[in-house]
């Protein structure tokens, strides 16, 4: 390969004292979860929030005086813009981010603290990128991409270095994959280090880019792409990230958005870490089982925190469902006083908890004579959904859930 151990170490010295020394955490919940001995290395807690800004400066860093005077530009939802526009203020240089225009709020404002110029162009990465390509045209400033190059690799792989310095023992390590920057750089620095080292890589299953690559033997382009892990959403790996993947890491596993939302819950839940979708994906691979069963000792990167609130709330809600802790039913009663009670009551004999209650008389699909009722019921698991939709069918409701 191009990128050799050396280039990372030498990548480490260049971030030291601009990139956070992250921790590798022992989870007591994700161990028994997962029934084997799990540390979360926590990129989460790097300035900016996730991982991206070592290989952002190692690439910066390294560009010439001149090129530096002209300065950088890059396209991105969220984190990579971040990691370059933090990377470019620490080195005093103009800085250009394109980032689609739905992307969230949060992120634009905070790629904008740092001092870049921000332009909303498009609706999707795609576009986005053409758009940033084109502007470099136009200006002469470095495109600095978000995987496919050998600097912003080997920056990933500092990640690497740090993890076995916390935990020289360690057997395994998880990362989820976008499109393999950093996988391909920790994979790199792991073999060369601790050949013996397992390596899986996590996709979302919307998203499985790597996954129809070694599948086809060759670099494959998705037609499209669906998933709440945004930071992993990626239509085509790199070439240079494919070929790392391919010799180095042992196994790619793929996660659906129900186990990517359960795992950000627990994650917040039971090991109060805040976790955005992509590297909560690494951590559902672990506690479902898709990976080989043993008692290794697993470090999971967290490779970003960066999650918009709002859509947070949305999130835990959702994860909330897919484990069976919340559920939203819809049924008809009598339009009679005393009907409500009777439901409520059933439902409180159960020990299911309500959370809101919503009362409609108006609507299309109504019949005269009954209203529509909406519960929205907090769960201890699906053993007790199962029970109060058993106890409902007995006493004649008729209903959905959602």
């Amino acid at each position: 390969m191009a990128i050799t151990i050396e280039d990372i170490k030498q990548a480490q010295k260049l971030l030291t004292g601009i990139c956070e020394r992250t921790p590798l955490d022992f989870s007591h919940r994700l161990s028994e979860l997962a029934h084997r001995p799990v540390y979360l290395k926590l990129e989460n807690l790097q300035r900016t929030g996730s991982f991206k800004i070592r290989g952002a400066y190692n690439k910066i860093q390294r560009l010439s005086k001149e090129a530096q005077e002209v300065g950088v530009i890059a396209a991105s939802a969220g984190n990579h813009a971040q990691g370059v526009a933090f990377a470019a203020n620490a080195l005093n240089i103009p800085c250009h981010i394109v980032m689609p225009s739905g992307a969230p709020l949060s992120k634009v404002e905070a790629t904008r603290s740092y001092g870049a110029t921000v332009t909303l162009h498009g609706a999707d990465f795609d576009t986005a990128l053409d758009h940033a390509c084109a502007l470099q045209k136009k200006t002469g400033m470095t495109f600095i991409p978000a995987f496919d190059d050998d600097d912003i690799i080997a920056g990933q792989g500092t990640v690497a270095l740090e993890i076995l310095e916390q935990q020289p023992d360690l057997e395994s390590v998880v990362a989820a994959i976008g499109g393999g920057g950093l996988i391909s750089g920790i994979a790199i620095a792991l073999k060369a280090l601790k050949p013996s080292i397992k390596i899986y890589g996590v996709e979302a299953s919307g998203a499985a880019c790597v996954t129809a690559s070694l599948a086809a033997g060759c670099v494959t382009t998705l037609d499209r792409v669906s998933t709440i892990a945004d930071g992993i959403a990626v239509k085509r790996p790199g070439v240079r990230t494919y070929e790392v993947i391919r010799n180095y890491v042992d196994d790619v596993v793929c996660v659906d958005d129900e186990e990517i939302a359960r795992a950000m819950v627990v994650l917040l839940e039971r090991c109060k870490v805040v976790s955005e979708g992509a590297s909560a994906a690494a951590v559902a691979a672990v506690i479902t089982d898709k990976l080989p069963k043993t008692t290794d000792k697993t470090a999971v990167i967290l490779s970003g925190g960066n999650v918009d609130v709002s859509f947070l709330s949305r999130i835990i809600e959702h994860g909330l469902s897919a484990a069976g802790r919340f559920a939203r039913y819809i049924t008809t009663i009598s339009d009679r006083p005393g009907s409500l009670m009777v439901l409520l009551r059933a439902v409180a004999e159960t020990g299911v908890n309500i959370v809101s209650i919503e009362h409609h008389r108006l609507g299309s699909a109504m019949t005269l004579g009954h209203v529509e009722v909406q519960l929205s019921v907090e769960t201890r698991d699906l053993s007790q959904i199962k029970d109060l939709s058993d106890r409902l069918s007995r006493l004649g409701y008729h209903f959905t859930i959602s």
